[in-house]
This record gives structure tokens, C-alpha cells and sequence, in this order.
């Protein structure tokens, strides 16, 4: 009985109270990661569609490849690969604000709590996501540093 007790105390210490500052903030929040995730999809799509385009032009003018450098020398096609993987690292973390901003509004307009907890899952992601990038960005740059250190040495 007492061991009851100790756990319906422990419940009620870790209750959250969201005041109508917090969810001002919250809904604020939710209409800038609205805007920011529209504006990258539109990024997106005109990545999209510059990617076929100028990829299908380099595999037919031999001037557009010389005007590309050294990716000239890839192709249309890995021109196309590389803009259509950079679509897709643009459109995921948009597709997260956005859900992320549904979600927030609903949950704070309406005060249903599973939206809200839905959102903060999605903004979760986000930043799991973001931060997975930095990662892999700080171990290309150090190893771009060590190779660029031992082709100097030899």
C-alpha cells in the first residue's frame, strides 16, 4: 500500500504544465517551420527540375561539360545523381518542419496533447537528423585534412 502511494507521488511531481506563454512560443514556432519547410520544398522541386535539365543538356552540348570543370568530365548523369541526392537532403529535413508544424498548431489551437507530443517527436527528428549531418560533415573535413597532410609529406 505504501509502495502505491510513493509511485501516484512520484506521478504527479513529474507533471508538465504548459503555460499560455510556452504555447505562444510553441505556435510561433509552428508558423516559422511552416514558412522554412514551404520555402524548401519549393528549393526542392526547382533542384529537381534544374537537375534534369542541365543534366540532359551537359550529355547533349560538349561547351555546358567544358563549363563545368571537372564535373564535366562525370557526365549529364552524375550531375543528375548528385543534384537528386541534394533534393532529397533538402526535402527530408523540410518535410520534418513541416509535419512538425501541423502537428504543433493542432495540438496548441485544439490543446490535444498526442499532436503536441507528435510534433516534439518530429522537431526530435529534426535535429537527430541535422546533427547525423554535422557528424558525417566534421569526419569528411578531418579526413580531407589528414589526406592533404600525408599528400604533402610525400
Amino acid at each position: 500500500m505504501e509502495n502505491l502511494e510513493e509511485t501516484n507521488e512520484t506521478q504527479e511531481q513529474t507533471t508538465l504544465i504548459v503555460s499560455e506563454e510556452m504555447r505562444s512560443y510553441i505556435y510561433e514556432i509552428a508558423k516559422w517551420a511552416g514558412f522554412l519547410a514551404i520555402v524548401g520544398f519549393v528549393f526542392t522541386g526547382i533542384m529537381i527540375i534544374s537537375a534534369f535539365t542541365i543534366g540532359a543538356a551537359m550529355n547533349t552540348s560538349p561547351e555546358i561539360m567544358l563549363m563545368a570543370g571537372q564535373m564535366g568530365k562525370f557526365g549529364g548523369i552524375f550531375f543528375t545523381v548528385i543534384c537528386l541526392v541534394y533534393a532529397f537532403a533538402v526535402f527530408y529535413p523540410s518535410l520534418l518542419m513541416f509535419k512538425y508544424s501541423t502537428k504543433a498548431k493542432h495540438g496548441v489551437l485544439y490543446g490535444e496533447q498526442t499532436s503536441l507530443n507528435d510534433a516534439l517527436s518530429k522537431l526530435k527528428s529534426l535535429f537527430k537528423y541535422w546533427g547525423i549531418i554535422t557528424i558525417i560533415f566534421i569526419s569528411l573535413y578531418i579526413f580531407f585534412i589528414i589526406s592533404t597532410l600525408m599528400a604533402r609529406q610525400v
